[in-house]
């Protein structure tokens, strides 16, 4: 079948398709249904199927006489369906003279002559006071050797036999007298649906006009097909969601930009005045605080859109390489350490820099906010949680939602970028996990995590 690329044009070719099969299923059925007298005068249709075999043997029996004159002369095969089919009878009639040829027959010939006992039925007739109620002839003209005759036919009786020349001639070969029918009915199919597909094509052109700064825009809906209806709403909502994402990433990015701005221009400012006091240890502290957010952007970008994370991450491993990390930190800020694991070894689905970048940041936090002397509780459960306790002041219960928004800090004086925690969260929901804050028991914040277990 030709791979059509207009819907329109596939679906006018489905509608021709299925008007012819459906003409030709349906002229089959009636006979096959006369056949087992299933349909009200069944015999009648089903007696139908002899008559294209019938005028095609006929036609072919008409011969030239030695004197030049045409005349009936039953070619074998015919002479067998006349044996075989006593009721037959076939006369043939040269259209001009309106006269009968030799080897007609006689009692037919007359009939048709005369008209007295023909009872018309559409092309075909029935001979009023004959025996067989179902039997009728038709009288067509046709095509022979010798030109165009007026054949006729009576009394022919089908069998089996009989219904692949009629499928032929009858059911394949009539399809060409509804060539205009067809080519009607795909032409008006052809304009019906086009117009019908109209609204497709407006939604075409709205979506055209949909970018990355304008995915605010939707789909309008009330004009959309109700078959496609379901489709502009998924196509509408997925156009909000990624305006949402974009929007988050724009805000996201900007945010990060600013952040960033004032810890290099810091950097800046002191490579200008090397002979200050403490130079070495600021630009190491500078340095490490810009590698930090850089750290936690990129964990956070790794992981976006990504739906195949490692599923090798040992939860108490990271914990342990986090106190490692930071233990000569702790020491330097007179602090101290500590991890507990209930298991030796708790496996989770995770990618393992970005969890080290989460609980690396939670450790981190906790040591600024522990008081001097204090200890900082890394804590690794079974069930697959991570809990970072401290005892510093804590996170008021009205703030414990809002810590986790890009860059909020409980003020301006407040150390940090408020980055951290903001893609911590993002960090665990790419992981289906959860993070959270709770009170830690006389004081102090404990921060929670929890994982899907292997």
């Amino acid at each position: 079948m030709i791979a059509f690329r207009s819907l329109a044009a596939r679906l006018t070719l489905y509608v021709v398709i299925a008007q012819v099969v459906g003409y030709i299923a349906t002229h089959v059925s009636i006979h096959i249904l006369s056949a087992y007298g299933i349909m009200p005068g069944a015999a009648e249709y089903w007696n139908d199927l002899a008559f294209p075999k019938i005028h095609s043997l006929t036609a072919a029996s008409v011969a030239r006489a030695p004197d030049g004159s045409l005349r009936l002369d039953p070619t074998p095969e015919l002479r067998a369906y006349i044996e075989r089919t006593p009721t037959l009878r076939v006369a043939v009639f040269d259209p001009a003279t309106t006269s009968a040829l030799p080897g007609s027959s006689p009692d037919l010939a007359s009939l048709i002559t005369s008209k007295d006992r023909m009872k018309p039925l559409s092309l075909s007739y029935r001979i009023q006071g004959e025996p067989g109620t179902d039997l009728k002839g038709a009288s067509v003209l046709a095509n022979t050797p010798y030109g165009r005759l007026q054949i006729a036919t009576y009394g022919y009786v089908s069998s089996w036999s009989d219904f692949p020349y009629w499928m032929y001639r009858a059911g394949l070969g009539d399809v060409k007298y509804h060539l205009f029918e067809i080519l009607a009915v795909a032409i008006i199919g052809w304009a019906a649906l086009r117009r019908g597909l109209a609204p497709l094509d407006s939604l075409v052109r709205q979506a055209e006009l949909i970018d990355l700064v304008s995915l605010d825009r939707r789909l309008s809906l009330p004009g959309a097909p109700s078959e496609i209806r379901p489709l502009v709403s998924s196509m509408n909502d997925a156009l909000k969601r990624l305006d949402e994402d974009a929007k988050r990433q724009r805000r996201f990015l900007a945010n990060a930009a600013h952040e960033l701005r004032t810890p290099v221009a810091i950097l800046t400012e002191r490579l200008n005045h090397p002979k200050e006091t403490g130079f070495v240890n600021n630009l190491k502290r500078d340095a490490r605080r810009i590698g930090a957010i850089v750290e936690q952007l990129l964990a956070s970008a790794r992981l976006q859109g990504r739906q195949d994370i490692p599923i090798t991450v040992d939860l108490a491993e990271v914990a342990r390489s986090a106190i490692d990390d930071h233990a000569l930190l702790a020491v330097k800020n007179g602090r101290q350490l500590a991890v507990e694991l209930e298991r030796e070894h708790i496996v989770v689905a995770g990618d393992r820099r970005a969890l080290e970048s989460i609980i690396g940041n939670l450790v981190d936090n906790a040591l600024r906010a522990e008081p001097e002397g204090g200890t900082v509780l890394v804590r690794v459960g079974a069930d697959a949680t991570v809990e970072v306790i401290d005892h510093g002041e804590g996170v008021a219960e009205s703030d414990r939602e809002q810590i986790f928004e890009p860059f909020w800090r409980k003020s301006e004086t407040a150390p940090g970028t408020g980055l951290g925690l903001a893609i911590a969260k993002e960090i665990m929901d790419a992981h289906s996990g959860r993070i959270w804050v709770e009170e830690t028991p006389g004081g102090g914040a404990t921060f929670k995590l929890r994982f899907a277990v292997k």
